[in-house]
């Protein structure tokens, strides 16, 4: 796989998770991190992989402009279920109405990602989803996770990775993608990447 992804302009992460950051190190190619000071936007007339799509694309634009000869990369994380979009809640009590919702059902996790350089007027937008199925939950166990992870900085108010035992029942796709990075399909999409 190293062999396969050298020879790629200077990769960027356009984003201040670090998950992503521990994520991305797994490929073991050289990249800096400038997160894009860009909000998210939310449309009602959005589906969350166009939503998600829309914003990796707005925050991978917003870096390449400070740096036109990088490889760009934005992403956007969502969890929905049905209609409803959950981004990351502003306030525990938000995070617990929206894991009360997921609890027991299977939603969708979506992250859209931005491949951009600016330079090359070249890009690659896409996304990938992941179904996720709560364990049935009562008020206690859900305060019980919740006292565990810092819910405000992630969408859907949980991480897979931090006591995810605790919530999921089980996935269908991408682990990665969950976390906020889907790695099979990123490196796919560097390794076809075209090289100048």
């Amino acid at each position: 796989m190293r062999a396969a992804l050298k020879d790629l302009p200077p990769l960027i992460l356009a984003s201040a998770s670090p998950r992503r950051e521990e994520l991305l190190r797994q490929l073991s190619l050289p990249f800096k991190v400038v997160p894009a000071d860009v909000a998210e936007i939310h449309h009602e007339q959005m589906t969350g992989r166009e939503l998600s799509q829309v914003n990796a694309y707005r925050k991978a634009r917003t870096v390449a402009k400070r740096f036109p000869d990088a490889l760009v990369l934005g992403a956007d994380t969502l969890v929905y279920l049905e209609a409803s979009l959950f981004g990351k809640p502003a306030t525990l009590e938000a995070a617990y109405e929206m894991l009360e919702r997921l609890q027991g059902r299977t939603h969708q996790v979506v992250t859209g990602l931005c491949l951009l350089h600016l330079r090359q007027h070249r890009q690659a937008v896409f996304a990938e989803t992941t179904a996720v199925t709560f364990h049935p939950m009562d008020a206690v166990k859900i305060r019980r996770y919740l006292n565990r992870v810092n819910p405000l900085d992630k969408a859907g108010g949980y991480a897979i990775q931090e006591d995810g035992d605790l919530i999921v029942e089980k996935i269908s796709g991408s682990y990665t993608n969950v976390v906020g990075l889907p790695m099979e399909r990123l490196a796919a999409e560097l390794q076809a990447w075209p090289r100048t």
